[in-house]
């Protein structure tokens, strides 16, 4: 098996190269049309400047670049290409010329034009500002009646826009000063971390303005943007490759339930799957019903079923429309005769994006009749954004929850690895709002299961190709790496209960007993064990341990999840990269035990369950450094410093 099989890294998902580009101090990363980590005095000051066409139901248009120049100098630039945006009856070309000089400036001009009739939602320059270096930031907006507005980037995850109505924007990162002017458009800026996304965004056309708009064939669209940065003392590149892993012991995490979702495919689990799935032992089991479509009954003895025969109580999310006191109880009888064991209740109107008040007052009294050791909670089915904008209020309910996906905007593996650190700021923005209720992130997947745009729950999948809610990435190295940095930012973030992915299936740890339909997208056989399995093999063992935080100097790069009894050490170190890392771990003291998962034994731990790969792991001292291969899972055990 080829070590550089992209399939096994990231399931046929590559890393866009880039090239490297000075203008005057500033350094940045061009690759596939778009700007990114615009650095000024060694500090981040862009994530990336991007063209965008979002169609009705806001979904975003790949885009086919043709006939790019490159004119690249030690200190300036120029690139021009064609961008051609071709899917949901769009066809839109547009000409794109960035430009970057020795006075530390940069130029983005955006020329289109529609070659046919279509609708849009947005169309144009898109800005992405990080989390890290902007939040808490004083920012002076300049609007486009020519005032000016002192303001600031929030700390707190910001329900509604930031800014408004923009025609400049001035701040101060660390020492450089930054302006950015726009022309052709009136932009605004988003809070992008309701949506998972570690970043702010600014964009053309208020959301104000009624959407979609149509667009007749012909019509232009010009826009440009000026970033000029000034008190750039100077480049410095960095020299030093190893990270640091710094552990803290004193931040001791309380390890959260775990739990995992009831595989959507049309088939209850198989005797031999329900066997090999009782060795992973998860707190609690999500089955969702919705009690709206008749029928829900058989689901439910089916679900009650696994539920029993795999030893897991269950997660419901329960789907009502307003019909909800009928359709409740009737569901309570159901549970009367059945008795299944239940964790926690989650309750929804398919037509609303959070758990209306009145519904959850009338019905959380008739579940605790019933189910009197159950916990009962408010919140949404989709992103972040659905419940800070519609934020529960006293009901009754013993915990909010929101889901977690990290592809609501881009899909590329910088982008996933980008918006691992904002989970836990999610977490954190929820507390702040919930009244000391328990935070439940139910469930976290790579790929959005549904548009919020259309619908509150998933609909049924129509058509043949592979279904939006799949991403091959769930049995690559890299969608375990993710899983296991995912779980390490929400355990630090003190969420009470976690649920991540399905049981079997091409959204699950396993493929289970049934071929993939999508073989060339999506390329599992029966039996293989996806390497996120190991992940929460390793996790659940180790569950009685308390969590501790930890740094990683990179963390786009290398993270660590670790866990104590205040002696010993057991951790998950992860290689976010497709190069080798180098490391080092501080706080640790004698012989570390390491056993990697990676392309060299990927074979072995897909085809058993069982595999452990202790026959393979190496001891090192705590006090040497570490080299890690691309997209490992390394699974470590040692002794904590005192």
């Amino acid at each position: 098996m080829s070590v550089n099989n992209d399939k096994i890294l990231s399931g046929g998902h590559s890393w866009p190269d880039h090239v490297r580009l000075r203008a005057g101090g500033l350094t940045m990363n061009y690759e596939n049309g778009s700007l990114r980590y615009i650095t000024a005095n060694n500090s981040e000051i862009i994530r990336m400047i991007y063209c965008a066409v979002r169609d009705k139901e806001w979904l975003t248009l790949k885009s086919e670049i043709s006939d790019e120049t490159r004119e690249i100098n030690y200190d300036s630039f120029q690139i021009k290409y064609k961008s051609r945006f071709r899917s949901s009856g769009i066809d839109f070309l547009a000409k794109i010329s960035i430009t970057g000089s020795a006075d530390n400036s940069l130029v983005f001009t955006f020329e289109g034009v529609a070659l046919n009739s279509f609708e849009k939602n947005r169309i144009g320059i898109c800005i992405l500002h990080p989390v890290e270096t902007c939040a808490g930031r004083n920012c002076i907006i300049e609007h486009t009646d020519g005032s000016s507005e002192q303001s600031f980037f929030p700390e707190e995850i910001s329900p509604v826009q930031v800014f408004r109505n923009i025609r400049s924007m001035k701040w101060l990162s660390d020492r450089t000063s930054c302006r950015i002017d726009y022309e052709g458009d009136i932009f605004e800026t988003e809070d992008q971390r309701n949506w998972c996304d570690d970043s702010f965004k600014t964009y053309p056309t208020p959301l104000s303005i009624p959407y979609p708009v149509q667009i007749c064939e012909g019509t232009r669209i010009s826009q440009k943007i000026t970033i000029i940065a000034e008190g750039i003392s100077g480049t410095h590149l960095k020299t030093d490759d190893l990270i640091s892993i710094r552990l803290l012991p004193e931040k001791i995490i309380k390890f959260p339930e775990t739990g995992i979702c009831r595989s959507t495919r049309n088939l209850p689990l198989s005797n031999t799957e329900k066997r090999i799935l009782r060795s992973l032992h998860f707190d609690h089991y999500r089955v969702d019903l919705k009690l709206f479509i008749p029928g829900w009954e058989k689901e439910a003895e089916n679900a009650f079923d696994e539920s029993s025969a795999l030893g897991w109580p269950l997660e419901l999310a329960l789907f009502m429309d307003d019909e909800y006191e009928n359709q409740i109880n009737d569901f309570l009888t159901c549970c009367n005769k059945r008795k299944p064991t239940t964790r926690s209740v989650f309750i929804f109107h398919k037509d609303h994006p959070s758990t209306p008040d009145e519904m959850a007052l009338r019905i959380i009294p008739l579940i605790r009749e019933v189910m009197p050791d159950t916990k009962t909670g408010t919140g949404t089915n989709a992103n972040f954004a659905e419940l800070n904008r519609n934020r529960p209020g006293d009901t009754g309910n013993d915990f909010v929850f929101f889901s977690i996906h990290p592809q609501e905007h881009a899909s590329d593996n910088l982008t996933l690895v980008e918006n691992l650190k904002v989970q836990k700021q999610l977490v954190d923005s929820a507390v702040l709002f919930s009244k000391n209720k328990g935070i439940y992130v139910s469930p976290v997947t790579l790929q959005r299961r549904f548009n919020a745009s259309i619908s509150y729950y998933e609909l049924p999948y129509e058509g043949n190709d592979i279904p939006p809610q799949i991403d091959s990435r769930q049995l690559s190295l890299l969608g375990a790496c993710w899983t296991a940095a995912s779980f390490k930012y929400l355990c630090e973030s003190g969420a009470e209960s976690l649920t991540f992915y399905e049981t079997v299936g091409e959204r699950g740890l396993m493929q289970g007993e049934t071929d993939t339909m999508w073989q060339s997208a999506f390329p599992s056989s029966r039996g293989m064990i996806f390497p996120v399995w190991s992940v929460f093999r390793y996790l659940l063992a180790n569950k009685d341990l308390a969590v501790i935080k930890s740094i990683s100097s990179e963390p786009h790069l290398a993270e660590c999840l670790a866990m104590t009894d205040g002696r010993k050490i057991r951790g998950i170190l992860v290689n976010l990269s497709n190069t080798v890392q180098n490391l080092s771990i501080e706080c640790c003291t004698g012989l570390f035990r390491i056993t990697s998962l990676n392309t060299m034994n990927h074979a072995e731990a897909i085809s058993d369950y069982r595999w452990s790969g202790k026959g393979q792991e190496k001891v090192i001292k705590s006090d040497n450094n570490l080299t890690i291969d691309p997209c490992s899972i390394n699974f470590i055990e040692g002794w904590l410093k005192h």
